[in-house]
């Protein structure tokens, strides 16, 4: 019996008979001379077919799945350089209904909304099953570096009994006759786990019940979490991010060149400074007077916070002046940062935090946190905390824990940044927003 080769391994059999499965991508037929083309999961293979060979495909539509044999070919015009004669076809799997989305086109001709509700189907089309397979690339990517650096993997609860960032963003969920949460962040559970092994990361869904509608948010997202001890200040962990993202960026061209190259990614330009080793940076306020005296922003100065507008704009100054499409953001004001963000000693109103700008949208928050245990007791209280709503998490502090910080990086976001899509829902398996639960 044959044994299934990929659509990827034709090359190595030129003048052999071999076996595909896969996926009818799509079927022409011109009379004499046929032409189908089988889709697996490393790309397409053309099938040169007389009108006998095409009779078990008789009645059948696409997205039947199919077993073909054939001689392999050299052919510059086939989708992969090479294709099947002298073929026979099994069908495993008949389909019998027009799929509600087009996926032998290049591009799927349809509008967001119709698109995801039917995701199912839509992301089978190569260009959105190669934005998948990038997503996975940096998930490994993020693992190895950081598994490199000695970091410990970990995995945190997503049902919790306090709000991680405060507020009132948070799905409450009943539990047992008790109030609990779904987790904003791992945030203070990575903090803990400094404790134990001084680097520890996470890859995992975090939750924000925010109503927002916006191209760059949705309300269930995977967060790349990163949290380690004996630190500086928040110039070490900006170092860390710095080598995080580098070496993201690196793994996709070695290893998902194909992917990129067919969603035609346009890769970053990443400068790194010499003197502090991490992406250029400006602080907060400063950006503020850039934005305000060199583009004519009417609303940067005073404010407590960045507007998208504000960040597009910083974006744009970074490639014009340094060539980088990063730029970190510090010193942002105590107000406007979580109560467990460490102050800048020599201006306590002013944070060691963080963000990190990709071509001109927030991709990255961090920063150094607390680790005094008085210092949690003294921020729960200016920030009206309860103190007994946070034993175990203040308990870590207690007993000891060395200056540390750490980041976040929402998956979908920086995906969405690098390709330059116009949505995060794009970028997103199956996106939960207020609008949408389903598929």
């Amino acid at each position: 019996m044959q044994q299934r080769i990929l659509t990827s391994e034709l090359a190595a059999h030129v003048g052999q008979r071999v076996q595909l499965k896969g996926w009818l991508h799509k079927l022409r037929a011109h009379g004499e001379v046929n032409f189908l083309v089988l889709r697996d999961r490393k790309g397409l293979a053309q099938a040169v077919m007389s009108p006998q060979e095409l009779e078990p495909l008789h009645g059948i539509l696409a997205e039947s799945i199919i077993e073909i044999s054939g001689l392999v070919v050299a052919e510059s015009q086939a989708p992969s350089g090479y294709e099947l004669h002298e073929v026979e076809v099994t069908v495993i799997n008949a389909v019998t209904e027009p799929t509600p989305l087009e996926l032998n086109k290049k591009h799927i001709k349809s509008s967001l909304p119709t698109f995801l509700t039917h995701a199912v189907i839509g992301h089978r089309h190569v260009y959105h099953r190669a934005v998948l397979k990038v997503s996975a690339g940096v998930m490994q990517a993020f693992r190895a570096i950081l598994t490199e650096q000695d970091f410990t993997e970990v995995q945190t609860p997503k049902l919790v009994g306090s709000a991680t960032e405060g507020g009132a963003e948070v799905y409450a969920v009943e539990h047992f006759g008790q109030m609990a949460y779904l987790a904003q962040s791992p945030q203070f559970y990575k903090q803990i786990m400094v404790g134990i092994f001084e680097r520890v990361f996470e890859v995992g869904p975090v939750f924000r019940a925010e109503k927002h509608a916006t191209t760059r948010h949705t309300n269930e997202y995977v967060s790349l979490d990163v949290e380690f001890g004996f630190i500086e200040n928040h110039f070490t962990v900006m170092e860390m991010v710095t080598k995080v993202v580098g070496g993201i960026l690196r793994h996709l061209q070695a290893c998902y060149a194909d992917e990129l190259g067919l969603l035609e990614v346009v890769m970053p330009s990443a400068v790194v400074d010499e003197q502090t080793r991490a992406f250029p940076y400006i602080n907060f306020r400063e950006a503020q007077q850039l934005v305000t005296e060199r583009y004519g922003v009417t609303d940067a100065i005073g404010a407590p916070d960045l507007t998208p507008e504000h960040e597009r704009l910083l974006g744009q100054w970074a490639k014009e002046t340094y060539g980088s499409d990063f730029l970190f953001v510090v010193g942002y004001p105590m107000v406007k940062r979580p109560f467990y963000t460490h102050p800048n000693p020599s201006d306590p109103t002013v944070s060691n935090s963080f963000d990190l700008l990709f071509r001109g949208t927030e991709l990255i928050t961090g920063g150094q946190r607390l680790h005094q245990y008085v210092d949690y007791l003294a921020a729960a209280e200016r920030f009206g905390y309860d103190p007994e709503k946070f034993t175990s998490y203040f308990e870590a502090f207690k007993y000891g824990m060395p200056p540390h910080g750490g980041f976040a990086i929402g998956l979908e976001r920086f995906v969405m940044q690098l390709i330059q899509l116009d949505n995060i829902r794009w970028a997103s398996l199956f996106p939960r927003d207020i609008h949408r639960l389903t598929p």
